[in-house]
């Protein structure tokens, strides 16, 4: 056998010491083994990817483990092991630092509903009162102009023109 490098090469078995040859053949080699179809596993193809969903629980673990990293590459061996990026981890230290990991139910969507405060109530309430009056005293105004109309036409006078 001949050494090269750190490889072994069998000299009886023909191989190059380089790349293949084009068929992918080895020169010497045994012929490669029918490829069986039972034995190999099927790949399954997920019709729409799913995006990951961390719960605030594991966001916070992650976190403390991340802090009590002392050690250089201790950080970078956990987001291996847990399979997470670099920017989760500065996303979720921000949010701790808000506040924002502290409960566990999710955000509820969509616009965010005021609760009405007493004195607007008490003001929409009182509009609608001094609407209410403002109509009658147009209503009794437009009554006082017929009466006097009235009057000037019957030729009577009235009470406060005669004082």
């Amino acid at each position: 056998m001949k050494a090269v490098g750190k490889k072994v090469l069998g000299e009886g078995l023909g191989e190059t010491e380089g790349a293949r040859r084009a068929t992918g053949d080895f020169p010497s080699a045994a012929p490669l083994a029918p490829v069986n179809a039972e034995a190999t596993p099927e790949t399954e193809v997920v019709a729409k990817a799913q995006r990951r969903r961390f719960t605030a629980e594991y966001k916070r673990q992650i976190v403390r483990e991340a802090d009590r990293c002392t050690t250089t590459g201790a950080i970078g061996a956990l987001l291996r092991r847990e399979g997470l990026y670099s920017s989760y981890l500065t996303m979720w230290r921000a949010a701790r630092d808000r506040g924002e990991l502290e409960g566990l139910a999710p955000k509820p969507r969509g616009p965010k509903v005021v609760a009405p405060d007493a004195r607007d109530k008490k003001i929409a309430e009182q509009e609608r009162e001094i609407g209410k009056w403002r109509k009658r005293a147009e209503r009794a105004e437009a009554l006082v102009e017929v009466q006097k109309k009235v009057a000037a036409l019957l030729g009577t006078p009235l009470d406060n023109e005669q004082s």
